[in-house]
């Protein structure tokens, strides 16, 4: 087992989640840069420095994760936090189609089963296997963390007031895909308190991404400083929250 702390990023080869690997290792850390696209994964963390390892995994293929967490177990031998960051946001939107338009075609009444299922797959199923995959790693480590990478979009107290800017695009596939994922860090919590370790859903904001055709209004610098704040909390630090930066508290 190696002295540096590991961390694991998922969806590490671009935007908020290279930005995290970015800083976890300005941190101190050795960070292992997910990634479907191995070469893709590998110009990640030649960006990242020399402290960073691309490794490939694709969160909707079991025999993938099962070999990433195969990998880390052998190579590196301990685990210290896991960002889960991967994630779509759909497989149908057109090309300069505005989110106004396609949230039309996925209401409850009209959405495609089809891509609902392709979304939650990795959003939802896809954390849920990187998960049980890697936990065993994070459980001996003493004070080992897991940030869940959610959105706003995902409450459910949020999107019932009128108020909220952009409740009209609630449905069915991104948006309720986080808010499973937040039921997700609830239970992931509530499972590891007795190991100590903590697990926490942050929001990065409306940030500049493939994820959002690169409309958002903050940059990826932004966009992944929670998710460092929250993956550095010290063993006093909370669990089971919901929060945006700096420790904002989003309703769930």
């Amino acid at each position: 087992m190696q002295d540096k702390p590991v961390a694991l990023v998922t969806g590490a080869n671009q935007g908020i989640g290279l930005q995290i690997a970015k800083d976890l290792a300005a941190h101190g850390f050795t960070v292992l840069v997910g990634s479907r696209n191995l070469e893709r994964g590998e110009a990640a963390a030649t960006e990242v420095g020399r402290h960073a390892y691309a490794l490939q995994l694709d969160v909707t293929n079991q025999a993938s994760i099962t070999a990433a967490a195969q990998r880390v177990r052998n190579e590196f031998g301990r685990l210290d936090v896991l960002i889960q960051n991967a994630a779509i946001s759909n497989t149908k939107k057109r090309p300069g189609q505005a989110v106004e338009e396609y949230a039309k075609t996925t209401r409850p009444s009209n959405v495609s089963l089809d891509e609902m299922r392709a979304v939650w797959d990795t959003n939802v199923f896809g954390v849920l296997a990187v998960y049980q995959a890697m936990v065993p790693l994070l459980r001996k480590t003493p004070g080992a963390r897991i940030v869940n990478v959610s959105s706003g979009v995902g409450s459910l107290a949020t999107n019932l007031d009128p108020a909220f800017a952009y409740r009209a695009i609630f449905g069915p596939v991104y948006p309720a895909s986080k808010t499973a994922l937040n039921a997700l860090t609830v239970a992931m919590a509530i499972e590891l308190e007795p190991d100590g370790i903590k697990v926490n859903a942050v929001s990065p904001g409306f940030t500049r991404t493939n994820l959002n055709g690169y409309a958002g209004t903050e940059t990826v610098v932004e966009g992944a400083r929670e998710a460092v704040r929250v993956a550095l909390l010290g063993p006093d630090g909370p669990t089971g929250t919901f929060t945006r930066w700096e420790n904002e508290t989003i309703p769930w």
